[in-house]
């Protein structure tokens, strides 16, 4: 009986242990309280909580340094917002100053001597980090990780240690932080000294140095990602090697660790520390995230990064660029990436990032990046050719320093300031200002390489507004007019009014139709060059504004178009004259017609050509695949290019159903047109042409043209009609096609929250089977036994609760729902140990209590009622889900210490 009671002492200690630990180790993540907990949203992102939050740890121990902390953190406050203008900030600066009071009313009465503050500030700071050994542990640490011996368990040991430590070092941050201000007070021969000293070292402490993700300044011990072999091969892939230009003798590498090649574009460059440390962190972390998914496995004690994952990032990153220069038809600034090593990948991705990363509102125009990158990219590749370091002279000023934002980024940032200056607000018209747009289209053409390398300062691209003179757009200026409704659709006008007067012509000869009618019906030849015409004398008048410094390309191709639309339609409008008189003369011969004719087929030909090569989606990829300049040059023509947009096409399905619809629409259109609209009104029209001239008191204005205003009062409703009412049947063939494919898609089934409770077992199912891919799924379809079901199910809600938890966190950040109605829809994640699926709780609901009411009520056997039970889908899955939760827990009870206890009966 002994031995259980000493096993049960054993269990239940540890059990608090494994507690104690498990609340040890919310570290930095642990919710903030005391007064830590009102910062307000102004000033939550300073440093001013951590503080806080540290007196709060220490209050116990020494409330002295915990006042000064509160002072420090007010101090900081003040200075943030002096007076008081952010949400809260008053109210908190009022409860932080009552919570000094009370710490100094604590002294009772004994008098504060604030010159010695920073003294007991450092004499705690000693105490501090001498009592948790924080010099012994980062030293066992450090030989640890040179060891490089990294197992599963070395990893799990670190995790558990660094819990312990995490807020132990989150105190240290807000102590260093308060001692480096106050240290400026402070005695330079005595404690000043001392702490000046101590700032200087832990520089270079990776527990101290701020970082985002993974510490690469110094080793850390409180994260354990730097450990990770993927992690340590990117940080070796990107580290200084010999082959590397050397670098000057004076140059100093931040923290404990060693050069890489981020020092050496920081150097050559004039990259800034921060942007150089951030995108340092980054290049670390898309290494190792796409070694990762690669699943090779990687040598533990010299891990190293696998070329494919080097080349997945390359492509990744340049993916833009390498776009860029196969639009404007330049050579890449390297050679082919299978000719290129990939420490060269390596310095092109980092030098990308830090680019980027440096660039301000500059990274709005990615084209401008890729020409930055273009033109320093062949920079570096001219220095690491070298042996010694050498500043890059793209980034050099007048006084031999040399800053990447100071000459590259500025000058381009300050233009667009000036610019945006003129917006009055957004209220200036789009004509008055160039946007972002406008700058970035700049570089959508070979044009953009007269700004030469380094960039010219007198370029048109710099140029600057002077009071109310325009500095011209890029390539398209919005000009506020109603000509935009001819412009914007010309296609469809011009349709129209096609169709509208061949359904006349062929209406007024009663539907027959021979040479001589046929004849008339070409009429519609000249009609369209004309309308044609106008739209090419639209595009040159709307372009008014942007002449100046459009790219002479958009200029050459608008005057082209336009001078090709006035002598198309001057040409085709008097050879179609030739072919009228032609006919009236009844001249058996009809060169001209033959002549007529062989125009419009060759024209027709030409734009059906071009539309199957720019609409068909199968031959879109067929005429950008050609180089030939005779047919690009037509195809400029007809189409301008954009650097934006050149990939997006439907697939052919898609388009044909998509020509299916418009072809239905026209066709019920103009059938409605010509036997309901036209067709009537011609023998009205003939009656009232055919009428004798009247003598109307205003004959002046009706009867002297053979009753014209009559006969226009009688078309004009038609017309007004005709061109309308295209809407109506696109809505009414929208509906029949929308309702076809809703009701195929089963769309409004659910119409209650009842229904919601029914048909919920089906989401997950219906999620993965019509929103996730194939490759994601990995899982079968075709389950073997009721096990394999259940897995399969279990599956299905696991891949199924992010996707609906993201829907119900949406919905209380929108304050839709409360906390406790988010609580009640969310779905658990399904990736534990149980062996069914969990549901969320608003379907579970009460249902245990229903299941025990009914146990106490039932006399029949426990089979009846456990069928009684299944009549309730979900009481029998919150029974279920109950007893395999209480079997979890005793499992864990008796697992360790208490299988001893166990194995004892």
């Amino acid at each position: 009986m002994a031995r259980v009671s000493d096993n049960w002492e054993r269990l239940v200690r540890a059990t608090l242990k494994r507690e104690q630990l498990r609340n040890v180790g919310q570290g930095d993540d642990r919710g903030p309280s005391g007064i830590a907990a009102a910062v307000p949203p102004s000033l939550v992102r300073t440093n001013i909580e951590a503080i806080l939050q540290a007196a709060d740890e220490i209050q116990d121990e020494d409330p002295t340094v915990a006042r000064i902390l509160c002072e420090q953190a007010y101090s900081l406050a003040q200075n943030l917002d002096p007076n008081s203008e952010g949400r809260g900030v008053l109210q908190f600066k009022t409860g932080l100053m009552s919570v000094i009071k009370q710490k100094l009313a604590k002294k009772d009465g004994a008098q504060i001597d604030r010159n010695r503050d920073i003294e007991h500030l450092w004499e705690f700071y000693q105490r501090y980090k001498r009592r948790y050994r924080v010099d012994a542990i980062q030293r066992e640490e450090q030989k640890w990780r040179e060891s490089g011996t990294f197992t599963t368990a070395n990893l799990g040991e670190l995790e558990l240690r660094s819990l312990e430590m995490k807020k132990v070092f989150a105190t240290l941050r807000a102590l260093v932080e308060v001692m480096e201000a106050l240290s400026k007070d402070a005695d330079p021969r005595g404690v000043g000294r001392l702490i000046m000293e101590e700032l200087r070292r832990i520089k270079r402490v990776g527990e101290l140095t701020t970082y985002n993700i993974v510490p690469l300044e110094a080793p850390s011990f409180t994260n354990a990602i730097g450990a990770f072999p993927e992690v340590r091969g990117a940080i070796s892939a990107i580290r200084y090697t010999e082959h590397f230009p050397r670098l000057p003798a004076d140059f100093e590498v931040s923290g404990e660790r060693s050069a890489d090649m981020f020092d050496l574009l920081e150097y050559v460059f004039g990259f800034q520390n921060d942007n150089v440390r951030n995108q340092r962190e980054n290049v670390v972390l898309t290494l190792a995230n796409s070694q990762s998914r690669l699943s090779i496995p990687i040598h533990q004690a010299d891990p190293k990064i696998d070329e494919k994952a080097i080349n997945d990032v390359f492509l990744k990153v340049l993916d833009n660029y390498i776009k860029w220069c196969k639009y404007l038809r330049i050579r890449l600034a390297y050679n082919r990436i299978d000719a290129i090593t990939r420490d060269r990948k390596l310095f092109l991705v980092s030098l990308y990032f830090l680019i980027w990363g440096e660039a301000a509102n500059v990274r709005f125009l990615p084209e401008c990046i890729c020409y930055i990158f273009h033109n320093m990219a062949k920079e570096l590749d001219a220095i690491l050719d070298h042996g010694e370091a050498n500043r890059a002279s793209s980034c050099m000023g007048d006084g031999g320093s040399v800053s990447f934002l100071e000459q590259i980024i500025c000058p381009i940032y300050e233009t667009m300031a000036a610019e945006a200056s003129r917006n009055n607000g957004g209220k200036a018209s789009h004509s008055a200002w160039r946007n972002y747009d406008d700058f970035n289209e700049y570089f959508w053409s070979p044009a953009c390489f007269d700004l030469a390398w380094p960039m010219r300062k007198d370029s048109l691209f710099f140029l600057k507004p002077k009071g109310w003179k325009r500095t011209g757009k890029s390539s398209f200026v919005e000009h506020r007019t109603f000509l935009h409704l001819y412009q914007s659709f010309h296609r469809l006008w011009i349709f129209l009014a096609l169709m509208f007067q061949a359904l006349s012509i062929i209406a007024f000869n009663h539907g027959h139709i021979d040479l001589d009618i046929f004849k008339v019906i070409l009429s519609i030849g000249p009609v369209f060059a004309i309308m044609n015409f106008v739209k090419c004398f639209l595009d040159v008048l709307l372009m008014f504004g942007a002449y100046s410094t459009a790219r002479t390309m958009a200029i050459s191709r608008l005057v082209i178009r336009f001078f090709w639309g006035v002598g198309s339609s001057v040409g085709i409008t008097y050879l179609y004259v030739l072919v009228l008189n032609e006919r009236n003369q009844q001249d058996k011969n009809s060169s001209y017609f033959r002549l007529y004719m062989l125009v419009l087929g060759v024209y027709a030909a030409l734009r059906v050509v071009f539309a199957l090569l720019l609409k068909i989606p199968a031959c879109h990829t067929l005429s950008d695949m050609s180089d030939q300049s005779f047919f690009q040059f037509f195809k400029w023509i007809y189409q301008e290019r954009y650097y934006v947009g050149r990939g997006l096409f439907e697939s052919m399905s898609d388009y044909f159903r998509y020509v299916l619809f418009w072809l239905v629409i026209f066709v019920s259109k103009f059938t409605f047109a010509y036997f309901l609209q036209i067709r009537p009104l011609v023998k009205p029209t003939n009656t009232i042409r055919d009428l004798p001239s009247f003598q109307y008191s205003w004959h002046d204005l009706i009867s002297k043209n053979n009753n014209v205003l009559t006969l226009v009062s009688l078309w004009a409703p038609v017309v007004a009609i005709y061109l309308m009412d295209i809407h109506i049947w696109y809505t009414l063939l929208s509906a029949i096609v929308g309702g076809v494919m809703g009701a195929r898609a089963r769309l409004g089934e659910i119409r209650s929250l009842e229904m919601v409770h029914k048909r919920f077992e089906s989401f997950p199912e219906a999620f993965v089977k019509n929103l996730v891919s194939l490759k994601g799924r990995r899982i079968s379809f075709n389950p073997q036994s009721s096990q394999e079901s259940q897995a399969m199910n279990k599956a299905y809600a696991a891949m199924f609760a992010p996707f609906w938890n993201e829907i119900i966190k949406s919905l209380r950040e929108e304050d839709y729902i409360s906390n406790r109605e988010m609580d009640l829809l969310s779905v658990p994640s399904n990736t534990g140990s149980l062996r069914l699926v969990q549901w969320p709780l608003f379907l579970l609901s009460s249902k245990i209590l229903l299941a025990v009411d009914l146990a106490m009520d039932c006399r029949d056997t426990q089979a009846d009622l456990w069928n009684r039970i299944c009549r309730d889908e979900y009481m029998a899955y919150a029974v279920q889900e109950c007893y395999y939760s209480v079997e979890k827990i005793l499992h864990s009870l008796v697992d360790g210490e208490g299988r001893l206890w166990y194995l004892s009966f």
